[in-house]
């Protein structure tokens, strides 16, 4: 659920809501949350946008029409705040070409931030992702350097329409999610160790180093992502997702302990040195605070991921 005052300031404002890559995991559990704080009003105020027509359905029931991202263009002109997840991501990047992967990713960038004025965007929110820290870092795999500066550079594009337009961009990097409509289980940690749980198996951590990451609930993240667009009519506001850093074994022995699994085996620690992915969590929580937004605990964000994870289109996401 969307902090209530957000949730209020989103139905007061009239807004229509543009979400792209509206059928990604951020993109559903964002449409839940605005179809929870708008009522029937999401029918209408709520546009989806996607790589085809589809029909999207939440796990309440309710469905929404997806149009196709070549059909975001002949949006008729209105006050509009836009939500951008379109974008090849990471695991894409390690098996497509180069090129080819390149190519796809700033059609996708350019074709939208093209598109904003014509429709009458007012403000965009940009999911960008932690891995634009890593575009220049030689220890970071190919797939990831490259995932990073498309980031960076597609965050540059839609900081510069915002200047232009003396219009409102908020930008975030994103580090580690949770909440409801996790997938690709095999790529995220929590959705691994959750499921090891859920099978009474004991919670299996395989990393021969130290990992450490940080976690926060995409309810929490998603209500301040909207308070901060309300928040000014112009301007760029950039920020790191936060969350308590902490190291996998740790993560493990919390799932273990909230959903009553069967233990924790955490592979013997034989390579030096760490892996640390995780965002500015003072900056953030700072963040939070300012607009009365509060943090979801860790052992709440296990039980909401594992409830969703619970249920048979959970467990097939």
């Amino acid at each position: 659920m969307l902090n209530p005052a957000v949730s209020r300031m989103i139905a007061q404002s009239g807004k229509r809501v543009v979400i792209t890559g509206a059928g990604g995991w951020l993109g559903m559990a964002t449409l839940e949350l605005l179809a929870e704080a708008l009522g029937d009003a999401a029918q209408t105020r709520v546009v989806c946008i996607g790589s085809s027509a589809r029909s999207l359905a939440l796990r309440g029931g309710q469905t929404f029409g997806q149009l196709a991202l070549a059909d975001l263009g002949s949006l008729p002109a209105e006050p509009t705040w836009l939500l951008h997840y379109a974008f090849l991501t990471k695991d894409r990047a390690e098996t497509m070409d180069e090129g080819e992967y390149t190519a796809a990713n700033r059609a996708i960038s350019r074709f939208v931030v093209e598109s904003l004025d014509s429709i009458g965007t007012e403000a965009v929110f940009l999911a960008s992702s932690g891995a634009a820290y890593r575009a220049e870092d030689d220890s970071a795999s190919p797939g990831m350097r490259l995932y990073g500066a498309l980031k960076a550079e597609e965050e540059q594009r839609f900081a510069d329409w915002a200047v232009a337009r003396d219009r409102r961009a908020v930008i975030a990097r994103l580090f580690n999610l949770s909440g409801p409509y996790i997938n690709k289980h095999q790529a995220y940690a929590l959705a691994q160790f959750i499921l090891d749980a859920q099978a009474g198996r004991p919670v299996e951590v395989r990393a021969p180093k130290r990992v450490y990451r940080s976690f926060v609930a995409i309810s929490e993240l998603i209500s301040l992502a909207f308070a901060l667009l309300g928040q000014s009519r112009t301007g760029v506001t950039r920020f790191d997702s936060g969350g308590d850093v902490l190291e996998l074994g740790e993560v493990a022995s919390a799932v273990n302990r909230v959903l009553n699994g069967g233990g924790v085996n955490r592979a013997a620690l034989t390579q030096a040195g760490e892996d640390r992915y995780a965002g500015n969590g003072s900056a953030y929580a700072a963040l939070l605070a300012k607009h009365a937004i509060t943090s979801v605990s860790l052992d709440d964000q296990i039980a909401d991921t594992a409830h969703y994870l619970a249920q048979p289109q959970g467990a097939l996401a």
